[in-house]
């Protein structure tokens, strides 16, 4: 009977549960809100799902350790693992999720070479635009699609999540258009998210990973700002599960 192995990635919004088999397909993925109790949300997902061996990651992967008894890795080696069998030749990647956003760079081998993380303050992730969409009275989902409407898009000065905030509201009061206002907003956290990719892997294609990956101002902003190809996967704020599903299959077999 084939083998099934089980990634979860319980993050601050999401948590991502992908089932693979001995061939490296996925052969199921579910997701569910994080909520107020990460770990009655991660034990529904699991207790529906049929598997081997489990592997945790996300910023919930310690408790998921101790309430399940499981192996757990950490989202760096996780995104890496998953984009490389997505993207066999990428040595970049941008992951940028609720709470934090990650700058990788991978060796050839697809070792983790070097990162940057930017986990202290809420700029330069989804909750920022999550707070700034809310503020401009757009859905989450039509964010980045409104904002690519845009000519130009207002400079935002404001990195700080509350000041920022402030900005906005008197820019909406000074009657500039909220498409303007929601262009500049990205371009300010691309302008973060870009330096520390360059300061960790300045060439070559990057891999874009995360729920904010979906987000196609986000994607093409930062590949203007760049100057180089992003690529996203279908189902971006999947593969850090994914990637934990293969290393726990990498794991039953050492």
């Amino acid at each position: 009977m084939t083998s099934r192995f089980a990634g979860i990635d319980i993050g601050s919004r999401t948590i991502e549960l992908v089932v693979v088999n001995d061939g490296e397909e996925i052969v199921d993925s579910f997701q569910t809100d994080t909520g107020f109790d990460p770990m009655a949300e991660a034990k529904r997902l699991v207790d529906d799902v049929a598997f081997d061996r489990i592997m945790a990651t996300g910023y919930g992967r310690n408790l998921f350790e101790i309430a399940f008894d499981a192996a757990t890795v950490t989202e760096i080696k996780a995104h890496a693992v998953g984009v490389r069998a997505l993207f066999p030749d990428i040595q970049a990647i941008i992951d940028i999720g609720g709470q934090d956003s990650k700058a990788i760079a991978l060796f050839e081998n697809g070792r983790v070479k070097k990162f940057e993380m930017n986990d202290r303050c809420a700029a330069g992730t989804g909750k920022f635009l999550e707070i700034m969409a809310r503020t401009l009275g757009f859905i989450i989902e039509d964010f980045g699609k409104e904002a690519l409407l845009a000519e130009t898009g207002l400079n935002i000065s404001s990195m700080c999540t509350v000041f920022a905030e402030s900005e906005v509201t008197s820019l909406i009061a000074k009657g500039e258009s909220r498409r303007e206002i929601a262009r500049g907003l990205h371009a300010s956290v691309v302008r973060r998210v870009a330096g520390m990719v360059n300061r960790v892997a300045s060439q070559g294609d990057i891999a874009f990973t995360g729920g904010v990956a979906k987000n196609p101002c986000m994607q093409a902003l930062l590949s203007h700002k760049l100057n180089r190809r992003v690529l996203v996967p279908d189902d971006p704020q999947f593969v850090g599960a994914f990637g934990a599903a293969l290393l726990a299959m990498e794991s039953n077999h050492s």
